[in-house]
């Protein structure tokens, strides 16, 4: 991301608070990030979703939150973010310690880059999550970084890599160990209707209150499926509007909220979602 105007460290929690907040709607992983003042990296797995939905709703609240609190106009970043697809393991790991290495230019922390607050690098040293976005095990699996000896390596190669393309090879002590992915990718190819009736057999709740307003059990109804169908479908609130009808689309993406906060509150729920991820 170019021009990411990150002024304060509060301001960096902010744009971090906001991956947390859409990593629950769209279920996508974060393996890498790092946070300067004009600009950051992350290494995003997108499970399945769409990225430039992803991120046009990261930086899109963001914008809406440094304009109201610095009072000013205007775009916030300078142009659209660029996207890289990683296709092998060791490009990932590769690009992964090109992104950590980012503070070394700053001068408080170019001896000591994994101590820098706004990178995972130092999430991976001190066993850590602080701000809940990360997914280690990808990596940690990969490098075996739960030893010591594998653990140094690769801090070795974060501080010789200056240069995405100037990356440079290493070898990793791996003991009595094989790496095999177990990656899945979410299956987001489900039909609306599919979604509600899903949904309506899981609340109890006739799915015709889809269709109804101002009743608890169509908020719920509603709030759920529109998160769901925004997850598993990649629908716009726009493209939900026409399905349940009489909607505007802000209300839909309120609602979405509140789907998400249920998700996130109720572990019948996310159980309940874990499930329907796995039906094709």
């Amino acid at each position: 991301m170019k021009l990411i105007y990150l002024k304060e460290n509060s301001d960096k929690i902010k744009y971090l608070s906001l991956i947390k907040k859409y990593e629950y709607k769209y279920q996508f992983k974060i393996y890498a990030y790092c946070l300067l003042d004009n600009h950051g990296h992350l290494m995003v797995d997108v499970n399945g979703a769409d990225i430039s939905k992803i991120m046009h709703c990261i930086n899109f609240c963001y914008a809406q939150y440094y304009n109201r609190k610095y009072k000013r106009h205007g775009h916030v970043f300078q142009d659209r973010f660029k996207s890289k697809i990683v296709k092998s393991d060791k490009y990932l790991i590769m690009l992964s310690a090109y992104i950590h290495n980012n503070p070394t230019d700053l001068p408080l922390f170019k001896e000591n880059v994994e101590k820098y607050p706004f990178s995972s690098l130092k999430e991976y040293v001190n066993h850590t999550n602080d701000y809940e976005i990360l997914d280690k095990s990808f990596l940690v699996k990969i490098l075996q970084l739960n030893h010591k000896k594998n653990m140094k390596e690769y801090l070795n190669l974060v501080d010789r890599c200056n240069g995405e393309h100037g990356l440079l090879d290493i070898e990793f002590t791996i003991k009595d160990y094989e790496y095999r992915s177990e990656r899945e990718i979410i299956i987001r190819e489900h039909a609306p209707n599919e979604i509600i009736h899903h949904v309506a057999q899981f609340l109890k709740i006739d799915w015709e209150y889809i269709y109804l307003k101002n009743s608890n059990k169509s908020t719920l109804l509603r709030a759920l499926s529109i998160f769901l169908m925004m997850c598993f479908c990649n629908m716009t609130a726009k493209e939900i509007c026409k399905i349940l009808g009489n909607i505007t689309a802000g209300r839909v993406s309120n609602l979405s909220l509140i789907g998400v906060d249920m998700y996130t509150k109720n572990d019948e729920i996310r159980n309940f979602v874990q499930e329907l991820m796995k039906i094709a």
